[in-house]
């Protein structure tokens, strides 16, 4: 059993060698997206696409325009919704990812049945499988420019439109990036917070730093996709039982000092993990090897569920649950979760407090 489940582990930690993420391909696009992302907006009145502004050289826009005029002619384009494929323009990587969102106007009274108006935005950079990894974050941010395009005349284009539009990528993309960047192989603290819900408090920091580990958190969290997702305030109420303190992050000093620092095995196993990708500057693996630990964390959730079930008929059964804990590495956040998880079924609770007793007493006893 434990030989599967290194081998499991070691499936989901060598992103590296994944058939469907090339990572030589992947960086070779990164050198590059670093220089050459681009963005381009458009006024979409009726069926026309009229330019308003682009980064694209003057030779590759039009092609895009070819391109959004006939996803548009299809309906491919949603009002709000982004839409991601790869193109093929006159640019030196020649083919790109492309993310498009229509923004339509607001209809007014007097023309309620108005259709078809609004700005068409685009990203083009990296490749089409690295921007849907970060797709959340680009409909988010495509969505922060509704109160600037109020105008089809658009006199803020210089002072807020084109500014916001060329840093879509640092913005939307290079958070996860930044934040490796900052703690290095303190990254195994964050990791574990995100996974035990613990708070985060940045001390002495500019606003983007503050918003870059708001953002790391909640992309490491698993809030909102185990199978059974527990609610917000039942997982508040077992940490706050707890005597669990904020993690502390002072960026005073250079690198930053972490206190209240807690860590496990599993974390800890996937620091190098996020330190190569972060040295190669590439921050679409650094996403996917994020997904991969929410996913492992996730399938080790469900396998401890499993195994309480069957240890409330099974002695046995009981044993395997401890020696899974044992293997795993990530038996306090298991076990915290489970809690929570089972607060309303008391016999399942009861397994769990023999687990934790169990858990605690190897630990008093290797220390």
């Amino acid at each position: 059993m434990f030989t599967s489940q290194t081998s499991s582990f070691q499936d989901s930690i060598d992103v590296e060698e994944r058939d469907d993420f090339d990572s030589e391909e992947i960086t070779g696009f990164i050198q590059k997206v670093q220089l050459n992302s681009y963005y381009t907006i458009y006024l979409y009145q009726g069926t026309s696409l009229t330019l308003i502004d682009s980064s694209l050289p003057s030779e590759a826009e039009p092609e895009l325009r070819t391109y959004i005029s006939r996803r548009l002619s299809k309906g491919a384009l949603l009002g709000g919704m982004g839409n991601i494929a790869t193109v093929e323009l006159s640019i030196p990587e020649q083919a790109v990812g492309c993310y498009c969102c229509l923004l339509e106007q607001e209809r007014s009274p007097e023309q309620p049945d108005a259709d078809g108006n609004g700005y068409v935005i685009c990203f083009l950079g990296g490749s089409e499988k690295g921007l849907n990894l970060f797709r959340l974050e680009l409909d988010k941010y495509v969505q922060g420019l509704h109160s600037s395009l109020q105008t089809p005349e658009l006199l803020n284009l210089e002072t807020e439109v084109r500014p916001y539009l060329s840093r879509w990528y640092e913005e939307s993309v290079m958070h996860i990036h930044r934040m490796v960047q900052l703690v290095q192989s303190n990254i195994s603290f964050l990791l574990h917070a995100a996974l035990s819900h613990t708070l985060v408090e940045v001390k002495n920091s500019d606003e983007r730093t503050k918003t870059d580990v708001s953002r790391f958190i909640k992309a490491a969290s698993l809030q909102g996709l185990s199978q059974q997702d527990t609610t917000t305030a039942s997982l508040c109420k077992a940490i706050s039982e707890d005597t669990q303190s904020d993690l502390i992050i002072d960026c005073s000093t250079s690198p930053p000092t972490l206190s209240n620092t807690v860590s496990n095995r599993f974390c800890d196993d996937w620091i190098q993990a996020f330190l190569n990708a972060a040295e190669r500057c590439n921050p679409f693996l650094l996403r996917q090897i994020l997904e991969n630990f929410k996913l492992k964390a996730i399938q080790d959730m469900n396998s401890l569920k499993r195994f309480v079930r069957q240890a409330e008929m099974s002695h046995y059964a009981l044993f395997r649950c401890y020696r899974f804990l044992q293997g795993c590495g990530n038996g306090d956040v298991l076990l915290q979760n489970a809690r929570a998880e089972h607060s309303d079924l008391p016999e399942a609770c009861s397994i769990i407090t023999v687990l934790e007793e169990f858990l605690k007493d190897q630990s008093q006893a290797q220390a």
